[in-house]
């Protein structure tokens, strides 16, 4: 299974968190982080990546579902 990662370049303020924690799945990229691809394997570290985001900008989804940031 897959689910896919999106970042919002309005709310992300770069502070880089979601590349330390999950290197293999975000990247910062300019002005703001980036997933390096949409759809990424289920990994606790990409959960981790949104749940650290201190600007709240990394949603993960499984299929319609919201998993990441958890409540």
């Amino acid at each position: 299974m897959t689910w896919k990662a999106s970042i919002d370049g309005q709310q992300c303020m770069a502070s880089g968190m979601c590349a330390g924690i999950a290197p293999d799945l975000f990247v910062l990229d300019g002005p703001h982080a980036r997933p390096l691809r949409e759809e990424i394997p289920e990994d606790e570290a990409a959960l981790d990546a949104a749940d650290s985001c201190p600007a709240m900008a990394i949603l993960i989804r499984d299929g319609e579902k919201v998993v990441g940031p958890r409540p």
